[in-house]
């Protein structure tokens, strides 16, 4: 079943290899969301305890709590926020609550008298709250809300500047106290426009990464219609799958009885509405089994399959599945399918390029089909012999076909074997 492709600004977890490559596998989302968010406050708290405590630090709990902590939001956000905004909020506030749980257990009420600890919870809650905010806010303020963003984020080493100023200070200092230094003022206004700046330069950059992802998701969807979804996949992981090559398929033609003649009387579009609902009925089914290639052409469908057994199932299950989309215009479609070696892959000038599949086995399949009767699926021979035990088929037709020099035996197929 296809699913639904990952958004630009927040993307779902990826499910195919083209969506991983747009969306970013979760490793590399988890990387980006710990250095760009998670991991932003823990390394100047760090900082921080390393200038009061000295290295010692680094063999204390503390550090290793507060990297683990770091860890736990950067996977909890990448894992979740996708689901709902509000996620993206809760996220934030992972590694400070988890931190403040683990750390107040050994330190008991002292925890709390430290300002960096109360300061991680902060900053937690106004990153989270202007995230949250970025992803329900109208497109116009969005810009604004990542400036914002920005400046809280560049603001952590000013807060625990202040911080340590004010904890090394000899005697206690007031807030008009602390400003009233002039080296103070440069640190915060500076600070201020830094954090403007790189908000500006991230809201630009986001803004075109975005348009990237969305022209990559529409050049997907069209690749999609092309190629099938699952033959993009394995071109995305290996390009060479494009390569020609001989190989054994079954080929399913499927064509609806006498639709020249119903057409002639009738307007273009009501000749294209039934067209598409007989696209509509089909496309899932053919999915559904796997069909490697599909090819819509008119009232024709191609598709290809590696696995006979699939091919049988899914014309049995087109049978059905189109009838409903047909029967409303007085027209019923016929189904042949014909087994044997192909080659397949990309044909055509330096320019000009499609997936294709040729060969006697084709053109026998198509021969198939057009003998069949509307509701009638007829497999030849060839195809009957890569079916297992339980395949219920009608009696022996030889189908004179032009270009071969003997009749094709073909079964009508009722039933395809049990999986």
């Amino acid at each position: 079943m296809k699913r639904a492709a990952p958004t630009a600004s927040d993307p779902a977890p990826p499910f195919s290899a083209l969506d991983i490559r747009i969306a970013g596998s979760f490793r590399q989302r988890f990387w980006q969301e710990l250095w760009r968010n998670s991991a932003q406050f823990p390394i100047a708290n760090l900082l921080l305890e390393m200038l009061l405590e000295g290295p010692r630090i680094l063999l204390a709990p503390d550090v290793y709590v507060l990297v683990a902590a770091a860890l736990a939001q950067a996977w909890a956000i990448t894992r979740f926020s996708h689901r709902r905004p509000v996620f993206r909020f809760l996220g934030n506030l992972v590694g400070p609550a988890a931190y403040t749980a683990v750390e107040s257990v050994f330190e008991g009420a002292a925890f709390f008298a430290a300002p960096n600890h109360l300061a991680y919870l902060g900053f937690g809650l106004a990153v989270g709250a202007l995230q949250w905010a970025a992803l329900t806010a109208p497109h116009a303020l969005r810009g604004a809300l990542a400036v914002a963003e920005s400046t809280v984020k560049a603001s952590i080493l000013f807060a625990m500047y202040a911080i340590f100023e004010a904890l090394t200070s000899a005697a206690p200092t007031s807030v008009a106290g602390f400003f009233a230094d002039p080296s103070h003022v440069f640190i915060a206004i500076a600070t201020l426009i830094l954090g403007i700046s790189a908000g500006l330069e991230s809201r630009a950059a986001q803004g075109y990464l975005q348009l990237l992802r969305e022209t990559s998701t529409q050049l997907k969807r069209y690749s999609e219609w092309l190629l099938g979804t699952d033959l993009l996949d394995r071109v995305i992981a290996d390009p060479a799958a494009l390569s020609l090559a001989r190989r054994e398929r079954s080929v399913l033609f499927m064509d609806i009885r006498d639709f020249t003649a119903w057409s002639e009387p009738r307007s273009p579009e009501t000749i294209v509405q039934a067209l598409n609902e007989y696209y509509a009925a089909a496309d899932p089914l053919l999915r559904r089994h796997g069909a490697i290639k599909v090819k819509f052409s008119a009232d024709e469908v191609l598709a290809v399959f590696a696995d006979p057994r699939a091919a049988a199932a899914c014309a049995l299950a087109l049978r059905e599945g189109t009838q409903g989309a047909l029967a409303p215009w007085q027209l019923a479609a016929g189904i042949g399918l014909h087994r044997g070696p192909v080659v397949e892959g990309l044909l055509g000038s330096e320019v000009l390029k499609g997936y294709d599949v040729i060969g006697d086995t084709v053109n026998t399949a198509k021969r198939i089909e057009g003998a069949a009767a509307g509701g009638e699926v007829l497999v030849s021979a060839a195809l009957l012999a890569g079916l297992e035990a339980g395949a219920a088929v009608g009696p022996r037709r030889d189908v004179l076909a032009k270009g071969k020099a003997e009749p094709i035996e073909v079964h009508p197929l009722l039933a395809a074997p049990a999986d």
